[in-house]
Parts: C-alpha cells; structure tokens; sequence
C-alpha cells in the first residue's frame, strides 16, 4: 500500500485539518470556561436558593462544598482515567454529564437534591477538564501548543473573573436556575462543536489502571479538602476538621507507598526530583495569592467598610479582571522572544510591585486610587497565567501530559479552594 506523504496532500486537507484544531481548542475552552463559572455562580446564587428552596445554613453550604470537594479530589484520578481509557471519551462523557446535571438541577424539589447534584456537577467537570487539556496536548505541538494553552488559562481566568458578576445578572433578570441553564446550554454547545471532530488519544504505556493509587489519592483530598472547609466554620479547636486531615494524613502515606511499587504509577513521583517541575506547581499559588484572593476579598472591603454596592464594587473590581482577557494571548506572543518561564517570572515582579502600591495607599482615600495598582496587578498576573498551563505540559514526555495537568490543575483547585474557605 502506498503511503502519500504529508507534504503531497492538498491544501484543502490541511484546511479541513486546522478548521477541525480550532474547533476543539474553542470547545476545551467553552469547557473550561463554565469550570469556574460553576464554583463562583453557585456561592453566588446560595442566598436565593435558600430564600426559594429552603435549607439550614450547613446544607446551603455543600452547594458550593459539594462542587468543590468532588471537583479538586477527582482531577488526578481523571487524568489517569484519560490515558488509560481515552482523552476524548473522557472529556465526551463530562462535558455530556455536566450539562445533563445543570439541566436536571433546575428541576430539584429539595436543597439536597441540589447539594446531591452538586457533587455529581464536580465528578463531570474533573472528567471534561483532564480529558479536555490533556487531548489539546495531543492535538498541538511547539508555538502552537503554547498558543493553545494561553487560550485555555484565558478562559479560566475569564470565567473566574466576571463569573460572579454574570452570575448576578441572570440571577437578577432571569432567577437563580438561569444560572445552571446557562452553563448546560455552553456544555451542549462545546460537545457538538469539539467531539466530533476531537481524534481519540490515550497513553500506549499504560498497561493496567492503577487502581489503588486512583483510590488512596482521591481519599487524601477529599479528606483533605473537607477538613479545610470545616476549619473557618468550627475554628482551630475542632476535632471534626484535625480527625478529616489526620486521616488526609494516612491516606497520603498509603498512596504513596502505593506508588512506589506501582509498575506504571498514576503519579510519577520522580518528576519531584527536578527543580523546573515543582516550580511550574508553584506558578498557580503564586498567582492566586496575588489575584483570587483579591477576586474574594476585595469586594468585602469596598461593600463591607466603604459602603459601595454590589455594581460600584464590581466596577473597581473591572481594573483587575480585564487584563485576564488580553494579556495572556499577549504573553502567548511574547514567547517568540523569551522563554515562557522568564514571562512568568517577569510577570509575578509585576504583580509584586502592583501589590506593594496597593499596600501603601490610605484605606480611607478615594476608591479610584485604587484602580493603578489592581490593573497593575492584573497584568502582572496575566503574563503567567496565559502560560502557565502550557509550562504543565511542557516538562513531561507528550503520553504524560493528561499525568502533568492533572497535578497542575489539582494544584490550582486546591488554592482556590483554600480561598473560598478562608472566605468563609
């Protein structure tokens, strides 16, 4: 049989070919857009939720817990669902039963229904995010998988951005339900334009599922995560909060040995041991402490103590989240002329700097003196973060890249998560 080489084929089926890459980077992104939209909409929609549905006010907690815990302890084990079963079916089978869950959200009789739903909301989102960034690393290589990636760190930001304020507004016209439609029509949307054109892709390598490791690791963060979540609540003193992480505690140990006498580990322990690896995990808690914890606290003061509303509060807020949605492609641009991690590192100076200038102005001045140093920020913040995802991917072999965002993203949620509860 003769094989007609890459370079003979016509123009039109390389067309075809860079129209079927665009449309699954657009539907990874719709995908990982609704991502954050779910985890901030929900805390957002919880006081109408609980004017119309009832609950005690632990119950109306788990609207956001639920997500979240399920959300952040599954990522690694759907990242080796991925390679060992299939990207696409993996992100095929999230995306589908992320959006049937909003959809049968809207139709709940009860607050533990929704809390039930939830948490089913988290498992699907795990699956669509690992399946999702790990088949847009099959589908792009070099620049361009830099440029791919900085489109998929530009949704996130985006949707944890202006998530709240759209969430307000479709609260506000449309009702609390609107909220979960929407993320169900944008799910549906992303299926049909991504999954049929999305080629299948797992790791060859892979010879049996890991089981045990899947287990133990989800066990860890999950335990982990509800200790976290039940410390602001109970305070320090709990038992309820050190018994969840003690048992964290264990469990890690148990995955850990798990791993170590795994043939083919879930997690590769040894990318521990190079310095560029560990330092790509800490790009996510660099950038969360200097943006998302803005993102959550900053409203409290500009409402709490300078007595602005909910629109006033949004506004200021604008100067730190508007650069989310064109320094990252820019940083993408950059990459032509210096190297991804030197952007990086440039970009958290930036945002340090925008930092200090926060900390020196007066409480009491005027709230437009604030506006420099947020958009500062955000732009210091944005050069990393259109990055950063790529960088995951880029410091393992292509069949473990499912392996390095699952660890990464895992990285990212478990920050935002420490966010929330601090919020609380």
């Amino acid at each position: 049989m003769k094989i007609t080489p890459k370079a003979s084929l016509p123009p039109s089926f390389h067309a075809v070919a860079s129209r079927d890459k665009a449309s699954v980077l657009v539907a990874v992104c719709l995908a990982a857009l609704i991502l954050p939209l779910s985890f901030t909409g929900g805390a957002i929609a919880t006081p109408t939720i609980g004017r119309d549905l009832g609950g005690s006010p632990l119950a109306l907690s788990w609207i956001t817990n639920a997500f979240m815990l399920s959300f952040g302890s599954l990522l690694m084990t759907a990242v080796a669902l991925a390679d060992a079963f299939g990207r696409k079916r993996l992100f095929a089978g999230g995306v589908l039963a992320f959006s049937v869950a909003s959809i049968v959200i809207v139709w709940v009789p009860s607050i533990a229904w929704l809390d039930a739903l939830r948490a089913v909301q988290g498992i699907a989102a795990a699956a669509a995010l690992a399946g999702g960034s790990a088949a847009l690393a099959q589908e792009f290589d070099g620049d361009a998988r830099t440029r791919a990636f900085s489109f998929l760190g530009t949704s996130f930001g985006a949707g944890l951005a202006f998530g709240p304020v759209l969430a307000g507004l479709l609260i506000e016209y449309q009702g609390w339900r609107s909220v979960f439609l929407s993320s169900a029509f944008v799910g549906t949307f992303a299926l049909l334009l991504g999954v049929p054109r999305m080629r299948e892709s797992l790791d060859p390598d892979v010879v049996r599922f890991d089981w045990l490791g899947a287990m133990s690791f989800t066990s860890t963060l999950c335990l982990f995560t509800w200790g976290v979540l039940q410390l602001p609540p109970s305070g320090w003193s709990s038992s309820q909060a050190w018994v969840l992480l003690g048992s964290a505690l264990l469990s890690l140990v148990v995955f850990l040995r798990c791993e170590a006498r795994a043939r083919r580990p879930m997690l590769d322990l040894s990318l521990f041991r190079y310095p560029q690896f560990i330092g790509v995990q800490m790009l996510p808690v660099a950038t969360c402490y200097c943006y998302v914890v803005l993102l959550v606290l900053l409203p409290l003061r500009l409402i709490g103590l300078d007595g602005l509303n909910g629109v006033s509060a949004g506004l200021i807020m604008i100067a730190l989240s508007i650069p989310m949605l064109v320094v990252p492609s820019v940083a993408a641009s950059l990459t032509r002329w210096a190297s991804p991690g030197k952007i990086s590192a440039a970009g958290l100076l930036i945002a340090a700097f925008g930092l200090f200038w926060l900390s020196s102005i007066d409480p009491l001045g005027r709230q437009a003196s604030i506006l420099g140093p947020l958009l500062v920020i955000g732009v210091g913040t944005g050069l990393p973060w259109g990055l950063m995802d790529g960088l995951a991917v880029s410091v393992v072999p292509k069949e473990r890249a499912g392996m390095a965002t699952g660890i990464f993203s895992t990285t990212r949620v478990a920050r935002w998560v420490r966010c929330f509860a601090s919020n609380n």
